[in-house]
């Protein structure tokens, strides 16, 4: 996994993901990967598993509030 937390309390997921980090682009080119689990991961201690891919456009400044 790349740039991702995954902990589960009390039956409930919380998937954290600095927004700051970048891995480059992705392979078509057309984004810039931010975090990604690299396809489904298993979710600690537990039978389920996720997939997330967090990305952006290139040149594209993210809001800061």
């Amino acid at each position: 996994m790349k740039n991702v937390e995954m902990t589960v309390v009390d039956n409930i997921l919380t998937i954290k993901v600095d927004l700051t980090q970048e891995f480059g682009p992705s392979s078509s080119g057309k984004t810039i990967i931010i975090a990604s689990t690299e396809g489904n991961a298993p979710i600690p201690e537990r039978e389920e598993k996720v997939g997330l891919n967090v990305f952006k456009k290139p040149g594209k400044a993210s809001s800061k509030t």
